[in-house]
């Protein structure tokens, strides 16, 4: 494992010991790829996915774009299942370009965190 790679999986772990996703106030998982961006709704206490979106299938504009979709696409669906707030999981990845871009996606689109 590379050094950057290493640095993001320390950074995971120590924010998973903090973040925890509970039935009424799920964890917002999200995952980066070279090319798409994931996104998932999970309850820690019963590990389950509550819900998921990806752009896999909505590629259109930049990766950044396609990122903030998805945010608002989970926002949407979670408004559907009656979520509300959540708390961010952003899995050792930098507050910075498509993980900014999904968090703000899913603030527009109603989800508090």
């Amino acid at each position: 494992m590379d050094a950057k790679a290493t640095t993001r999986k320390r950074r995971q772990i120590r924010i998973r010991t903090r973040v925890n996703g509970t039935s009424s106030r799920p964890r917002l998982a999200v995952f980066r790829s070279n090319t798409h961006t994931y996104a998932q709704l999970i309850d820690d206490e019963s590990k389950t996915v509550i819900l998921a979106s990806s752009d896999v299938k909505k590629k259109t504009g930049t990766k950044t774009e396609s990122a903030k979709k998805v945010g608002t696409e989970v926002a949407k669906l979670a408004k559907e299942k009656g979520i509300s707030t959540c708390v961010f999981d952003r899995s050792g990845y930098k507050y910075h370009g498509r993980i900014k871009a999904l968090a703000e996606g899913a603030r527009e689109g109603g989800l508090q965190f």
